[in-house]
């Protein structure tokens, strides 16, 4: 499996490149911004970047849809509660000093349990909410791609509109603790992390 973190856009997001080694199939999980700099990760590897993919609607997160869809033909997917967001880019980049287009309606909206799969390669959609109502995590193969639910150290947000202390110190405890120590979680902001080091030095382990 192929995977490429690629730090994007002036709030510097992480954005994924997930690709199949053998069939050349690929996911780009969270564009925020940079497509120029995402699709020459993406013809380095030769893939064909079948599915887009945004863990939650906020804009340092999805504000490449646009042109990456254009580019690539890709299907957009989101979960439907974080969805109305994609058509305010405009106006919340401009609240920002952000120039940012609205993006393009989702080709399909994801649930929990959903499963996306390209090439030999299948992510689990878990449904994670707190930092946003439709805020998803991504799982396979021992590796998690969790947006800003999670942090090495910290949590999300939960002051944005959506957002809820409770219902993230519930998604992570329930949601991502019980996937197994041995868990890579890749965040969406920051460096990488574990499980086992989140459960044992995150600050707010105590609570979670």
């Amino acid at each position: 499996m192929i995977i490429e973190d690629l730090i994007v856009g002036p709030i510097m997001s992480n954005c994924f490149i997930v690709g199949c080694e053998t069939t050349k199939e690929a996911v780009v999980i969270d564009p925020g911004d940079e497509s120029n700099k995402i699709l020459m990760v993406v013809a380095k590897h030769k893939l064909k970047v079948k599915y887009i993919i945004n863990t939650h609607g906020h804009i340092d997160h999805v504000g490449g849809n646009k042109k990456l869809k254009e580019i690539t033909g890709a299907d957009l997917l989101i979960h439907s509660l974080d969805a109305p967001m994609l058509s305010c880019l405009s106006a919340t980049g401009a609240a920002w000093g952000m120039n940012v287009e609205d993006s393009p309606p989702p080709d399909r909206m994801l649930k929990d349990g959903d499963e996306v799969k390209f090439g030999d390669i299948t992510l689990k959609v878990i449904h994670t909410p707190g930092h946003s109502p439709g805020g998803i995590s991504l799982y396979t193969d021992g590796c998690v791609f969790v947006g800003d639910t999670l942090f090495a150290g910290s949590i999300g947000r939960t002051d944005f509109p959506g957002g809820d202390y409770d219902t993230i110190i519930s998604s992570i405890r329930n949601k991502l603790f019980v996937l197994g120590d041995n868990v890579r979680v890749l965040t969406g902001h920051g460096p990488e992390t574990s499980i086992a080091i989140e459960k044992k030095f995150n600050p707010f382990a105590k609570i979670i």
